[in-house]
């Protein structure tokens, strides 16, 4: 029985014999995977709310304190809910002055028109990411990772991420963490399937029976409270 990637995966372990071993090792990862739990439903605004919200937190607090927000507007998150809450209310749910500030940003370019985050499909990788890191508080981490888990893109890979630099260190038993420009030269190998090889490095940071994604850890312990 084939995986849904297996072209993917067996593109990239014929292109690099030590992604072979970790395909081996891990299976074929869904690159593509969301784990919010159905909190932002098909709403691309409220999932990058969401990856706003989770900056530099845990995904368990990043949860709670969109689930306050959800709560606070009614529903999953939308443009004019966030706009209503206000700078106090998205602060008394959880949110740092910045990321309130980031969330009402984004919040105003979309009904602006500055940005249509809900209709992206016609900009390139690189278009995109303009657009995306034009709002406040989206770095290039966050926007990619947004053309990843909400846009599907195939051919991402987050090289300034520590997990997946501590992953390359890992795999190839390095003694030092490779810089993100040197993970960059290494992802060019992989193209077009870097968002797959970004997948592969991330699950290989855990345990083969263990939940690799920290939302995915957070939403287990969710069942089990």
């Amino acid at each position: 029985m084939t995986s849904d990637y297996e072209r993917q995966y067996r593109f990239l372990a014929d292109r690099d014999p030590v992604l072979a071993r970790l395909a081996e090792e891990y299976g074929h990862p869904n690159p593509f995977e969301w784990h919010d739990g159905g909190r932002t439903g098909s709403s691309n605004f409220a999932a990058m709310t969401l990856h706003i919200v989770g900056q530099q937190i845990s995904a368990v607090v990043a949860f709670v304190v969109f689930d306050r927000i959800a709560a606070a507007v009614g529903g999953i998150p939308t443009p004019g809910g966030i706009i209503a809450l206000g700078a106090e209310r998205l602060r008394e749910c959880g949110l740092s002055r910045a990321k309130a500030a980031y969330v009402l940003d984004l919040a105003h370019r979309q009904v602006s028109g500055l940005i249509d985050i809900e209709d992206m499909a016609d900009l390139d990788d690189s278009a995109a990411i303009a657009a995306l890191t034009a709002v406040k508080g989206i770095g290039l981490w966050s926007a990619q990772t947004f053309l990843i888990h909400q846009l599907h893109r195939s051919d991402v890979l987050p090289a300034g991420d520590v997990g997946i630099r501590r992953a390359i260190g890992k795999a190839w038993q390095r003694e030092d963490l490779p810089t993100v420009e040197e993970a960059r030269k290494m992802a060019t190998t992989w193209a077009p399937y870097r968002t797959y090889a970004a997948a592969l490095l991330w699950r290989s940071l855990r345990p083969a029976d263990e939940l690799s994604d920290p939302k995915a850890r957070a939403l287990s312990r969710e069942v089990g409270a």
